[in-house]
């Protein structure tokens, strides 16, 4: 699953068993599932309360729970740091077919 330093994907379906492996670890996966639920409750609330601080907890949350997983369980780089955008829709894939059932938790 090495990935060239100058290679990149080309598509989210090429880069998300990319992603998966970077998850491999089961706690790593555990904090993020939590972590992503979390940042989703995080959304309703601020478009409930319609307060904008809401938006910032996402970021903190989203991110503390992922890094964490990364640095002290994976002990990896998060995938963010080159795929920000296809590593969010990884973490909500993720969550999606861990909550479905599809990927044990």
């Amino acid at each position: 699953m090495a990935e060239a330093a100058t290679e990149r994907y080309q598509s989210f379906n090429a880069f998300y068993p990319y992603y998966i492996h970077e998850h491999s670890n089961r706690t790593c996966r555990r904090i993020h599932v939590v972590g992503t639920g979390l940042v989703i409750v995080a959304f309703v609330m601020a478009l409930v309360t319609r307060n904008a601080w809401w938006l910032l907890a996402m970021l903190v949350i989203g991110y503390g729970f992922a890094w964490v997983g990364h640095f002290f369980f994976e002990k990896n780089r998060p995938a963010t740091f080159r795929y920000p955008l296809w590593s969010l829709m990884g973490d909500f894939r993720l969550f999606w077919e861990t909550v479905s059932g599809k990927r044990r938790f």
